[in-house]
Formats: structure tokens, sequence, C-alpha cells
């Protein structure tokens, strides 16, 4: 499966490089911070553009913004939100300063796996996005896997919440990470990304969390000795779309959008599966000490963070978290 995969999208990749024969009717660009080798960009250049160029006859144009081309996650929600650009590919946390009910994507173990999360964003909490999302003119078009946070550090493994203990983490300027972690025991301390990499290199924090994909391609495992798969976090990978954009387009380049993007989504979430599991396997090759933790230590950590659950249901209810324990 994974062969004939791989094969068709390399197939596809070279048709999607052959130039247009006739100018488009409409343009989709599609920003993104990444680099051309992660599974976002690669679903989106091998699938999604190639399939609404041919299925609309050149009438809609793709064009993929890598590298952060067109400025960081938040300028492109923005952007899009704004109507002055018509899509982007994005981490899922970069919505939550648009409004305090999106919390509840980052509430720490609030899945056991990535099947479960995948599962819960395809049934209905994309859904449930994209109502919250409404005032500010953007739509969800589908939800990958970006991948579960996990933590690196320079001291010892991390199996039990006792290890965080004292340990300078870096964290995103986000007041909920900041706060799961402080309940966690750790010294959280908000790094700019770009300057993290020399801030663990130079001791000014001893840790840091991210995806797998994050931490590899960034390179922080050469300044990192331990790897703890925590998943504390869950990080879906979204695609967004301005909705007057899409709203005003015929309706079947509407269809289309519709029928394309929903092919892309789990050709990309398998895409990032994969991805993650082989970067651990090569920060294992670096030199890394990588060890899983089990269900029960999870849950040590899980039972410390039940303050900002009661924070968050307090607020909004429990409506969500209890659909998303019913489909574990």
């Amino acid at each position: 499966m994974k062969n004939r995969l791989l094969s068709l999208l390399a197939g596809l990749a070279l048709l999607s490089s052959a130039p247009a024969a006739f100018a488009a009717d409409y343009t989709l660009r599609i920003a993104f911070i990444g680099p051309e080798s992660h599974g976002q960009y690669i679903g989106l250049n091998t699938y999604f553009k190639p399939e609404m160029e041919k299925r609309t006859n050149g009438r809609v144009a793709v064009e993929i913004y890598p590298n952060a081309q067109l400025g960081s996650d938040r300028q492109a929600i923005e952007g899009v939100s704004l109507g002055t650009l018509e899509m982007a590919a994005i981490g899922g946390s970069s919505l939550l300063p648009l409004d305090d009910r999106i919390k509840f994507m980052d509430l720490p173990f609030l899945f056991p796996d990535g099947d479960v999360a995948y599962k819960a964003y395809s049934e209905f909490l994309t859904a449930e996005l994209n109502s919250i999302l409404e005032p500010h003119d953007l739509t969800i078009l589908s939800a990958a896997e970006l991948g579960f946070r996990h933590i690196t550090n320079n001291r010892k493994p991390i199996t039990r919440p006792e290890d965080l203990k004292g340990l300078k983490l870096r964290t995103m300027e986000n007041p909920l990470h900041v706060a799961t972690f402080k309940l966690l025991g750790a010294n959280p301390t908000p790094v700019a990304f770009s300057e993290l990499y020399t801030a663990l290199q130079q001791g000014t924090v001893d840790a840091q969390e991210n995806p797998i994909n994050v931490i590899a391609t960034g390179k922080l495992y050469e300044v990192q000795k331990y790897l703890s798969l925590t998943g504390h976090i869950y990080s879906p990978a979204m695609y967004l779309i301005s909705t007057s954009y899409y709203n005003d387009l015929p309706e079947d380049i509407r269809r289309t959008i519709d029928e394309v993007s929903g092919e892309t989504q789990p050709i990309i979430h398998e895409l990032l599966v994969k991805q993650n599991q082989d970067y651990v396997e090569e920060l294992k090759a670096a030199g890394v000490q990588v060890n899983d933790l089990t269900a029960e230590e999870k849950q040590a950590f899980r039972n410390l963070c039940q303050p900002v659950y009661d924070e968050y249901v307090q607020k909004y209810g429990d409506g969500l978290i209890k659909k998303i324990e019913a489909i574990r």
C-alpha cells in the first residue's frame, strides 16, 4: 500500500510541475511555514494541487508557498481571515488566540493515541471548530495529524511528574501550555522558536517540547540527550480557506475543493504518521536516548493536570470531552 502510494505521489509530482496551457480563472495560494520535505507540503503538492488543476480543467491554479514565504502561521491565518490570502496549511494550536473555546485542542492528555484523535477531528471536532471560526471568515477544510508533542531534555528520561521538578522547559507563548507545565512541576519558560536551538545549546533552558517532526527538522536533537514520548498534547495539521472566497466560487469548483481536500486528508495523515515514525529511528541513530511511557505513567501526569480541565469545563461544559471519551 505504502509503495503504491509513494509511486502515485511521485507520478503526480511530475504532473504538477508541467506548465498550464491556459491562464487559470481562479488561484488558490496556500501559505505554509514548513519545508518542502514536510508531509503537509508533499501531500498538498503531489495530490491536492494536481488533482484540483486536473479536475477543473485548469480553471483553478494552486500555488504553494513553503518556508514561511508568506509569513508565520499567525500571519497566514490573519491573511485568510481578511481575504488577502486564499488558503493556509497550519498547526492547529495557532488558532487558539482567536477564541478561548478553542482551548480544548490543547488540553493535556486529551487523547490516548493518534487514532482516537484523528477519528475525533474527522467526525465532529473539525465541525465544532468551524462553528467557532465562522465570525473570523475561516473554514477548516480538513485536519490530519501533525503529531503529539513530546519532551526532550539534557538531564534524564522523563517517566513520572517528579522528573520535571525544577526543569527549565521551553514552551510556546501559550497560557494553557505554561499552566500545564507549572502543574507538572517544571519551570516553563517561553522562548521564540528561532532562538530555541541556541537557548538549549547554551543551557538557558534544559528542555523543550514539540512534535517529533519539529525536533528532527529543527535539529534540536543535536543539543538534547533524551527524548521522552510523553504525548502530552496532540497537534493537528489543518487546512484553512477564506469562507467568503470559498462561497463566491462557482458551485462545481466548491464541490471539487471539498472532494479533493477530503481525499488529500488521509494521504497527508499517513505521510505525517510515517515521517514521525522514521524520525524517531533517525534520532535514535543520532545518539538520542528515547523512552516511551506506559498508559499508567501518562495517567499520573494527566491526574496533575485536572485543574486545567476543571477550568475549561466550568466555562464551556464537558460535552466535547465526553464525546472524545466515548470513542476511546
